[in-house]
C-alpha cells in the first residue's frame, strides 16, 4: 500500500488552495530548483477566476505535495520570443494554430520528498486528463529541461506519447541549458494507452463513463 493511497487533488480556485499550490512552487522552483526569486508570481491572484487557465494541488490530509497548471489561452507571442528551433520541416505549425484545440501544461512539480511515490504525479496527471477531456482539446504542449535531473522527458515520451518538436535556450524562468517542446496528440496517446491497458491507462480512466469519446477527439479539419 502507498504511503499516499490517500492523495486527494483539488482545483486551485480560493486563497487557501492558492497558498497550498505557493507552498509547493516555493519548495521546487524557489528553494530547490533556483528557477525564481520569487515563487508567489507564477500563480496570480487573477488565476483563481480565469477560465483560461486551470491549476490543480495534490494534497493529503491538508498538506500540500504537488501542482501542474494547464493553460488554455496559448501566449503565442511569448513563444515567438523564445525563438524555437522546430526539428522538422514537416510539422506545419500554422494549420496546427488554426484547426487544433492546444492547451500548455506546465508548472508541474512535486516536492522533493514525495518523488518516490508516483501516485502523486498520476493523480495530477489525472486531473489533466479530465479537464481536457471536457474541454476536447487535441492536443497539448510542454516544455522539459534537457540538463535537470528530474527531467520527465522519458516518461512523457515512452509511457504517455509526447512528441519532441522543438528546442529553446530562453523562457520564463531562470533555467541554463536547453529546452526541450513536446507535443501530444491526445487521440493518438488514448488509443495507444488503451491498447498497452498498462497501469497508468486504468488509473487515468477509472470512472470515466464517456471515456471512449477521447478516441473521436481529433482537429477540425
Amino acid at each position: 500500500m502507498s504511503a499516499h493511497d490517500k492523495v486527494s487533488v483539488s482545483r486551485v480556485d480560493s486563497l487557501p488552495r492558492r497558498e497550498q499550490a505557493l507552498a509547493v512552487l516555493r519548495s521546487v522552483y524557489r528553494d530547490e530548483k533556483g528557477w525564481v526569486p520569487e515563487a508567489d508570481r507564477l500563480l496570480p491572484e487573477e488565476d483563481l477566476g480565469r477560465n483560461g487557465v486551470a491549476w490543480f494541488v495534490a494534497h493529503e490530509g491538508g498538506v500540500p505535495l504537488g501542482v501542474v497548471r494547464v493553460l488554455f489561452d496559448l501566449p503565442l507571442d511569448l513563444y515567438r520570443a523564445y525563438g524555437l528551433k522546430f526539428l522538422s520541416s514537416e510539422l506545419d505549425v500554422d494549420r496546427l494554430l488554426r484547426e487544433c484545440r492546444i492547451a500548455e501544461v506546465g508548472r508541474f512539480a512535486v516536492l522533493p520528498e514525495c518523488r518516490g511515490d508516483f501516485l502523486i504525479a498520476a493523480h495530477l496527471i489525472r486531473a489533466v486528463a479530465r479537464e481536457t477531456l471536457a474541454r476536447r482539446l487535441t492536443h497539448l504542449v510542454t516544455d522539459v529541461f534537457k540538463d535537470d535531473p528530474n527531467s520527465p522527458y522519458k516518461f512523457h515520451s515512452r509511457v504517455l506519447g509526447f512528441q519532441p518538436v522543438a528546442t529553446h535556450d530562453q523562457g520564463e524562468l531562470s533555467v541554463r541549458g536547453q529546452r526541450i517542446t513536446m507535443l501530444l496528440d491526445i487521440r493518438r496517446a488514448y488509443e495507444r494507452l488503451r491498447t498497452k491497458r498498462n497501469w497508468v491507462f486504468r488509473f487515468i480512466a477509472d470512472g470515466w463513463d464517456d471515456a471512449e469519446s477521447t478516441a473521436t477527439l481529433a482537429c477540425e479539419a
